[in-house]
């Protein structure tokens, strides 16, 4: 009988084989550490490693090749789990919490925790006369695969907005894809491996938590500051993680509303390309901005910046198409991805309905309106959530968010548990970080936010939990 190693060095090492395992760091076939990498590493001797071994080999779980070493035996590797559920609390402070609530939410359910708008501030009307011109003028679209980087249209209507903002940017440049995630599922799977590390804003977007941990990707955060990341700890993460990508908002940061100051956008530019770090640029929020602000991909001209969006909170998140701006040979590496993986580009409707909107002057009246009505709400929203004794952290300068900061002693991941049994869905601090260093803070969608009964339930919610 093999005696329980738990607590012991032995068992600490077999413990760390089997997480490794359960985490499809290592998956079967895999080589194990030899015996005096993984001693060195963990700082124990030879002896118990081998001791360790020999025990998952008498597992089943690992196996021994003469004069080859240690592997993950076949039919070993757990399904891929990317939540763990135990617990409500635990829940509650998941990356996919707030998504699938808001998603699965039954009608009349409130939403002030979801990451879109109102469908009645969509511009319907104008999709709706896209969506007719379209099956008029270009029936074969609606049934023909597309071709492998999208809609020309539509691409050569982003290059023009890219200009606008001063990128000079080629046909080879950009690339349509499905969605704004399928954007960064794509370089995520062009340029990293398995256990690459991956540098991301703390608090950030949790949908990007979410893709990395999918992409078994080591991921580190940056503490977030008014005006980007925290530069001395950028500085410090690149020199010890070695991270190979970055991903950030520039505009309207996600949590926070933050914006990217020029001062710091030039000094993240510099200490990224002294570290060889790739930047993705997420700018699915730029058009919120009442005026342009600072891009890294405009400062760096596409060359270790790789801007993505998508227009899903500002025109439809159903008619949905995302798009990639980068270098000629990534774009051209990404293209052959997106075959493999979804043969061919987008959808030729989306895209297309996407195009006949944006080419016509009733998107910029839209944009204009909708900068306007979040403006108000922004205000309104703010003095509402004051009474209750919540506080902006800061105040953005546009968006539909507001990250606040909760009365002392108010946890949010029971606030959002105890607000979505009364039928409202919040969006707890920590599902945004990676520390997990933001339970007293909380996210809110002005735009969601006009039913009454969302101050009453938060009023009953922070009663119970303070």
């Amino acid at each position: 009988m093999i005696r329980n190693a738990a607590g012991t060095r032995t068992g600490d090492v077999m413990s760390s084989i089997r997480t490794r395992i359960d985490s499809r760091a290592l998956v079967a076939g895999d080589r194990l550490p030899s015996v005096r990498a993984l001693a060195e590493t963990m700082k124990v001797s030879a002896t118990t490693v081998v001791e360790a071994y020999d025990r998952l080999v008498a597992e089943g779980l690992i196996r021994a090749r003469r004069g080859a070493g240690f592997f993950v035996a076949e039919n070993t590797t757990p399904p891929l789990s990317l939540a763990r559920a135990d617990t409500p609390q635990a829940r509650a402070v998941d990356p996919f919490w707030v998504s699938r609530q808001s998603l699965d939410a039954a009608e009349g359910v409130l939403k002030p925790g979801c990451g879109w708008l109102p469908a009645d501030w969509m511009p319907q009307e104008a999709i709706s006369r896209a969506m007719r011109h379209l099956a008029r003028t270009d029936p074969a679209v609606l049934v023909d695969y597309a071709e492998t980087r999208g809609s020309p249209s539509l691409r050569r209507l982003l290059l023009a907005r890219l200009a606008d903002q001063g990128i000079a940017a080629g046909p080879d440049q950009v690339l349509l894809t499905a969605t704004g995630t399928q954007a960064l599922d794509l370089v995520c799977r062009f340029l990293l491996r398995p256990g690459d590390t991956v540098l991301i804003d703390d608090p950030c977007y949790f949908n990007f938590r979410a893709l990395l941990q999918a992409h078994q990707l080591r991921i580190v955060g940056v503490s977030m500051t008014d005006g980007g990341p925290d530069l001395a700890a950028f500085e410090a993460v690149l020199s010890a993680e070695k991270p190979r990508l970055y991903i950030t908002n520039s505009g309207l940061h996600n949590p926070t509303g933050a914006t990217l100051s020029p001062q710091t956008a030039h000094r993240v530019l510099n200490m990224a390309g002294q570290h060889n770090v790739t930047i993705i640029e997420d700018d699915i929020f730029g058009d919120f901005q009442p005026e342009a602000g600072a891009t890294l991909a405009a400062l760096d001209g596409l060359k270790q910046v790789i801007r993505i969006g998508s227009f899903s909170k500002t025109l439809s998140a159903s008619i949905r198409c995302g798009y990639v701006f980068a270098r000629p040979d990534w774009i051209e590496g990404l293209a052959d991805l997106q075959v493999a993986t979804n043969f061919g580009g987008p959808s030729p409707v989306s895209a297309d309905i996407i195009a006949h909107v944006l080419s016509g002057g009733s998107y910029r009246k839209h944009m204009e309106d909708l900068r306007r009505k979040l403006s108000h709400a922004r205000r309104d929203v703010t003095t509402r959530l004051a009474r209750l004794g919540i506080e902006p952290v800061l105040v953005p300068r546009g968006g539909f968010y507001l990250w606040c900061r909760l009365p002392d002693g108010a946890g949010s991941a029971s606030l959002a548990q105890k607000a979505l049994a009364s039928g409202v869905v919040l969006a707890p601090g920590n599902v945004f970080s990676l520390g997990q260093t933001a339970d007293n803070r909380m996210r809110f969608n002005v735009a969601q936010m006009h039913d009454p009964r969302i101050d009453e339930v938060l009023a009953e919610a922070l009663q119970q939990n303070c």
